[in-house]
């Protein structure tokens, strides 16, 4: 297979290989495409939750930025953890020295197992400072309520944080709606063009650990090989929701999603 396109992935380790840097890893790479990392920390996790959170200093995660797309210029870049409000700024710091052109934010802010994973300071920069930088910002319905100070209920309440998002700074949004109590998952994609929402019915799994992170490097990825972002975000909406139906079911928690999905080994392989 011929690569594709080139990710720069800035974001946490997950040890368990669920969420995480290695979730992008896998998505990105059996998308067709070759991922660099930027760890912004190290998380000693499994599937039934976070026992600690390492951070990675501020001159390190820029210098693995910096050195890295010095020689393997990335054609877009997903952003994942970013724990503290200096490792926000020194992360757009280092974005601006590289030129990044294609920046997609999955602004992580809590674990499934209800773990933050973010200060109070960092969440005022997103908002302040890095909305308006990126291309799409992709928070699920708590991370919204955090963003947008909004109660969420419905999916009105999800166009209207949306909506907020955009004034706030935010180019493009994807709220993803599964924590929404419905038979169908409604992910609502919002730009000042208008609205569209994906629907499609809830597949009822314990095994969902890292579908956030796994969708926005599927975004990340097709966006990096020339799709739309409203193409992309649908796409990727699709190989998650088969990444679930196709679940490995490991762990005794909340496990992982099956991201070698869209992998068929050759013959020869076999």
């Amino acid at each position: 297979m011929k690569i594709k396109s080139k990710i720069l992935i800035i974001a946490g380790s997950d040890s368990s290989g669920g969420a995480g840097v290695q979730a992008d890893i896998k998505t990105v790479t059996t998308l067709g495409s070759y991922a660099m990392t930027a760890i912004t920390a190290i998380t000693i996790q499994n599937t039934t939750g976070v026992k600690s959170i390492l951070p990675i200093s501020n001159k390190d995660i820029s210098n693995q930025i910096e050195f890295t797309a010095k020689d393997i210029k990335p054609d877009a870049v997903k952003i994942g953890m970013l724990h503290s409000e200096s490792v926000v700024k020194s992360v757009i710091k280092s974005l601006k020295i590289i030129n990044a052109k294609k920046i997609i934010l999955d602004p992580v802010m809590i674990a499934k197992g209800g773990k933050k994973l973010i200060d109070d300071k960092a969440i005022k920069i997103l908002k302040n400072k890095f909305l308006s930088k990126v291309n799409l910002i992709t928070p699920n319905i708590p991370e919204a309520e955090v963003l947008t100070d909004l109660k969420i209920t419905n999916i009105k309440d999800v166009i209207l944080a949306g909506k907020k998002l955009l004034k706030l700074g935010a180019q493009n949004v994807l709220i993803k709606g599964g924590h929404l109590k419905s038979k169908t998952i409604q992910d609502v994609f919002i730009n000042k063009n208008g609205v569209k929402i994906f629907k499609n019915r809830k597949i009822l799994t314990k095994n969902s650990h890292g579908t956030g992170c796994t969708l926005s490097s599927a975004i990340t990825t097709y966006f990096a090989c020339g799709k739309t972002l409203k193409k992309s975000c649908d796409m990727a909406i699709k190989y998650v929701n088969h990444s679930l139906r196709t679940q490995p079911n490991l762990g005794k928690g909340h496990g992982p999603v099956n991201h070698l999905n869209s992998i068929r080994i050759k013959r020869m392989f076999r």
